[in-house]
């Protein structure tokens, strides 16, 4: 494994050093050790395809989802707009249509 920091404009874990600075060979963006370091945050929360959620988005779902509790299933597709990232293992808060107050995890959702 490389001790190398992901990049820190698109979050790439392919970063090469090239004599004083990181630069990635995805988008080109280039930086010197003390600001990769510092972008790379563990805070920030990201959908299944990498890209960074914030709050007020909108995301659709990527699989079917049981409601727990319930006989009700989100469906693939559904679009939940407005989001609010909290912190814990269900970091998405919002209200799908239909259903009511939700709280999803992140890697089930893509950002439109």
């Amino acid at each position: 494994m490389s001790d190398l920091p992901n990049c820190p404009a698109c979050g790439s874990e392919y970063t090469y050093q090239d004599q004083a600075m990181f630069v990635c060979p995805e988008c080109a963006h280039e930086c010197q050790e003390g600001e990769a370091s510092a972008a790379s945050d563990d805070d920030v929360i990201r959908d299944s395809n990498g890209n960074i959620l914030e709050d007020g988005d909108t995301v659709t779902v990527i699989k079917d989802l049981k409601v727990k509790g319930s006989s009700s299933v989100i469906k693939v597709g559904t679009k939940v707009k407005n989001i609010r990232i909290v912190g814990g293992d269900h970091d998405i808060d919002c209200k799908i249509d239909g259903i009511g107050a939700m709280k999803l995890k992140s890697e089930f959702v893509k950002k439109v």
